[in-house]
């Protein structure tokens, strides 16, 4: 299993880094506790690259996880909705057992 981004996640990210984050800056993509189903993912531009993370690549996007995220992100993929019902990023997680609402958090 892999991690995986969508064309249209990796144009809004190449969009992110362009209007005001380094260029140069990789994607970090983790999970944290918290959230009404208790974890949370969490994304940030990030330069530095740590010994055991995980390193995807989806053009000219560089993705960042570290192993203990990845342990919940295996088989993930990253979409961005820019459509009428909302904007934003969206995770299709197929080890989550339930989701909140928000798409933000979810439970194994």
């Amino acid at each position: 299993m892999s991690f995986a981004l969508t064309h249209s996640a990796v144009e809004q990210v190449k969009h992110l880094r362009q209007s005001g984050h380094d260029a140069d800056a990789a994607l970090r993509v983790s999970v944290v506790g918290g959230g009404c189903s208790g974890f949370s993912y969490k994304m940030d531009f990030d330069k530095q690259h740590r010994e055991y993370d995980k390193e995807f690549r989806f053009d000219d996007v560089h993705v960042l996880i570290d192993p203990k995220s990845y342990m919940y992100l295996q088989g993930v993929e990253l979409d961005f909705d820019a459509g009428l019902e909302g904007k934003g990023f969206t995770f299709q997680n197929p080890n989550a057992s339930r989701t909140c609402g928000c798409g933000s958090s979810f439970g194994v």
